[in-house]
Formats: structure tokens, C-alpha cells, sequence
């Protein structure tokens, strides 16, 4: 296993691990082949900023399912305290609409912390008993394609972790990139010429669909 400061890099392969979670074990990656899996870790139950986090997920699954993408969800709890309060959001907690909420989503139980260490969720400084809120989000073979972090007095933003996923996976797809702050349907970036003479004929005989701003900044429409 990895150090706890140490966590797997965008491009590297996601560190492998068995675990007990709330929708029993799993085998990383062998259980998730062929889809995208966002794994993040929250500090501990029955707290409330992970709570709204929870709901928000759990209520996004299938928006996440629809993008061929497995939710994934980890802390340094037992498995007994997670069922316990994941029945207590269904039965009792009522946020921004959200209420009777189910998370069906496998929950690890990390007591050994064998798994926060391998995909660095431990910062010291932070807390030495309690992930930080890291989410990993993971392509279709196990390669770690983009990380974010943040602090344990901050819930994150569930729209931004499927924006980027949406975008990574039209990335992919269409061999484009997207501007700062994409959404899905926004005109997209046509990669740089590789040589004088492509960058010459890009701005002097640009392709119909295209937006030349200069040689180096071309964008097109969104495909479908």
C-alpha cells in the first residue's frame, strides 16, 4: 500500500483493493469493468455536511448510471454505523426537497484504513482519523482521469463532479476539449495544429463548422 500523503495520479492506474461495504464486498476495479466509477471518501456518518452530500449523490444516481458511471463512497466507519445512518437519512432527514431518500450506492467500511492510505483520502494535518473529501473519478480501465479535494467543513458540488465526467467522456469520444466553465451543448475546442501548414490553412480555409478566434483557438459546435 501507498503512503497516506501519497495518492494514485491522474494517468496512473487506481490502486486495486478488496472491502466490505454496505451493498456487501466488492473487488476493485474486477466489479466495475467496463464502467466509469466517481470513488469518494467523506470524514465520518452522522455528520451533516456529508449528509447533504449523500442525499445529493443518491439522488443523482441515476443521472450518474445514465453516463455509465458507478457511484462508489468510503469512510473510516464500520459497516454497522453506515447502515445505520443511511436508514436514518431515509427515515428522518428531509433536505431541499429531498426526503425518503435511499443510497443504494456500496458505502466501504475503511476501519483498517488500508484503502483511505492507498488512494491518499489521510491528510494529517487535517485529521488522522478521518478522510478528507477526495473523489477520484476513475475511466473504464481503472486509469484515475481527474482528482478534487476538499476540506472536511465543505460539502462538494455533485453537478460539477458530472460535468466533468460528462466532459472527460466527450473528450474521449470526439477527440475535443472544452473551454472553461463547459456545459454540455457548448460550442467545444478543436485541438492545436500540429504544423505551420495546418495552422495556415485552419484560419485562411476554415472548415464550415468551425470558429476561428486565431490559429491556435478554434471552436465548433457541441456534437450530439
Amino acid at each position: 500500500m501507498c503512503s497516506e500523503n501519497r495518492l494514485p495520479l491522474i494517468g496512473e492506474k487506481a490502486p486495486s483493493f478488496k472491502a466490505e461495504t454496505t451493498q456487501g464486498p466488492i473487488n476493485f476495479p474486477d466489479d466495475f469493468k467496463g464502467k466509469w466509477v466517481v470513488f469518494f471518501s467523506h470524514p465520518a456518518d452522522f455528520t451533516p455536511v456529508c449528509t447533504t452530500e449523500f442525499m445529493t449523490f443518491a439522488a443523482m444516481a441515476p443521472e450518474f448510471e445514465r453516463l455509465n458511471c458507478k457511484l462508489l463512497g468510503l469512510s473510516i466507519d464500520s459497516t454497522y454505523s453506515h447502515i445505520a445512518w443511511l436508514r436514518t437519512i431515509k427515515e428522518k432527514i428531509e433536505y431541499k426537497g429531498m426526503k425518503n431518500v435511499e443510497v443504494n450506492f456500496p458505502v466501504i467500511s475503511d476501519l483498517t484504513m488500508d484503502v483511505s492510505k492507498a488512494f491518499g483520502m489521510l491528510q494529517p494535518a487535517a485529521s488522522s482519523t478521518q478522510a478528507v473529501r477526495a473523489v477520484f473519478i476513475i475511466d473504464p480501465n481503472a486509469i484515475v482521469r481527474a482528482i478534487l479535494y476538499y476540506p472536511l467543513s465543505n460539502g462538494r458540488n455533485m453537478e460539477e463532479i458530472k460535468r466533468l465526467l460528462t466532459a472527460m467522456q466527450l473528450s474521449d469520444a470526439e477527440k475535443v476539449a472544452t473551454p472553461a466553465n463547459w456545459q454540455p451543448g457548448d460550442d467545444v475546442i478543436v485541438p492545436p495544429p500540429g504544423s505551420c501548414g495546418s495552422a495556415k490553412e485552419r484560419v485562411e480555409k476554415p472548415a464550415a463548422d468551425t470558429k476561428v478566434l486565431d490559429w491556435f483557438m478554434v471552436l465548433k459546435k457541441c456534437p450530439k
